[in-house]
């Protein structure tokens, strides 16, 4: 592993096999964590506007439910969509 030395402003250039690795491009964000006497960077990419009502801590909450009804066969087949409707339509 090639080293790297940090440049004025803080800046560090990983080396291209990296960034290739990593598929990191230009703008990628990157969380940092010390661990004892490291600085260990974890790439993330960012969530698209409008998507990120998906990753609310509201919806995944909703997600996990949904999950766990599905393990738990707490759901319905139906063979067409008209069934599917008139099952909606009926009163119980």
């Amino acid at each position: 592993m090639p080293a790297i030395r940090l440049r004025k402003r803080g800046q560090l250039t990983l080396p291209e096999d990296i960034r290739s690795k990593f598929r990191l491009e230009e703008g990628d964000s990157f969380d940092v964590k010390v661990r004892g006497r490291e600085i260990v960077l974890i790439p993330y990419k960012r969530v698209p506007l409008d998507q990120a009502w998906f990753w609310t801590r509201e919806w995944q909450a909703k997600e996990q439910e949904a999950d766990e009804d599905l393990a738990a066969g707490r759901y319905k087949d139906y063979d067409t969509v008209d069934d599917l409707l008139e099952d909606l339509h009926r009163e119980d």
